[in-house]
């Protein structure tokens, strides 16, 4: 079974509630109309102009939507609400109780207070909207969760020929959203993604290989210590994960390569997870193994928020949105467990 079936079909099984803030974007509708056929979610908020999503739905012949739960940000009879909740989130950041009427009125607000109003349980957005705009309320309102300083985000590259990683998959992170992370947030980036692997990758036993150009000592330079220490820390934050560094890309993940730089690692050459130490170098490798690989890259999981809020590329296909709604659920169900 490949990786998005069994995520679609462990979604199918562990529905939760999820909101769609770009309810009158066409790919997400659409998308949306394919997630409640496939019973991919237990509630789909969508947030929008009612009377032009109907035209829509009219429109593109959509059969589904009737089953969700459509919200007019401007014209919600439950605004009042939702803008005493903001003011008191936010009044001490300078948001008076007008500011807060305005802000309610925009989806993406919305959205997160929904999350924080315990109403649903995830939100993706950002077919429409630029990464920044999403994540701006979602780190506002619902913040990163206890332990976990800043957001990253990991792909799933899903390997044609399963050579490598656990069958075929590989979870690669940061590739997506922190530039300049501190060597604590990238040892919190080591742990979150063991989860995402574990979680959404439905990889049993995360291995995860912290990247350097250098593997155990063969370099001295000030980049390799921020590895070195990136992963003591994450070892004293997740004791019980198999995970080792400073690895080359080689010794990671290929077991004559380990054999010869790394022996003795319970992880080098047969890492699943491979932590890359800038955001520039994490969002290269991605996009050349995508491409000169012919990988299926499935992603960006935003990981390290206190609820899951996935952010689409504005390049995204309406398969692409089905497949991160779906992924959506994952997280939100992972975070009862």
């Amino acid at each position: 079974m490949e990786l998005i079936e069994k995520i679609k079909k462990n979604a199918q099984a562990n529905p939760q509630r999820i909101v769609l803030p770009e309810g009158t974007e066409e790919r997400t509708l659409k998308a949306a109309d394919i997630a409640l056929e496939q019973k991919l979610v237990k509630e789909l908020v969508i947030l929008g102009d009612e009377k032009k999503i109907k035209e829509m739905v009219v429109e593109f012949g959509l059969k589904n939507i009737d089953k969700a739960i459509l919200i007019d940000p401007v014209n919600n009879p439950r605004k009042e609400y939702f803008a005493n909740m903001l003011y008191e989130l936010r009044k001490t950041k300078g948001v008076d109780l007008d500011k807060a009427f305005k802000l309610v009125e925009d989806p993406l607000y919305l959205a997160v207070l929904l999350i924080k109003a315990g109403e649903v349980d995830g939100e993706l957005a950002g077919a429409d909207n630029a990464t920044g705009d999403v994540l701006r309320p979602a780190l506002q309102i619902v913040k990163t969760r206890p332990g976990i300083s800043s957001v990253s985000g990991a792909f799933m590259m899903v390997l044609p020929k399963k050579n490598y990683g656990d069958d075929g998959v590989l979870v690669f992170a940061d590739c997506a959203v922190t530039p300049d992370a501190t060597v604590q947030q990238l040892a919190e980036v080591a742990v979150v993604s063991a989860e995402t692997a574990k979680n959404i990758a439905c990889i049993k036993e995360p291995r995860v290989a912290m990247l350097s150009f250098s593997t155990k000592g063969s370099a001295k330079h000030e980049k390799v210590d921020r590895v070195v220490e990136a992963t003591r820390i994450a070892r004293e934050m997740a004791p019980d994960l198999k995970i080792d560094g400073e690895l080359q890309a080689d010794a990671a993940i290929v077991p004559s390569v380990a054999k010869k730089k790394a022996p003795g690692s319970d992880v080098a050459g047969n890492a699943n997870v491979l932590i890359f130490p800038s955001l520039e170098t994490g969002n290269i490798a991605y996009k050349l193994v995508q491409r000169i690989g012919d990988v299926e890259a499935v992603g960006p999981v935003l990981q390290g928020m206190a609820a899951p809020i996935n952010d689409l590329s504005r390049g995204c296909s309406v398969d692409d949105i089905v497949n991160m709604i779906a992924v959506t659920v994952n997280q939100a169900a992972a975070n009862k467990k």
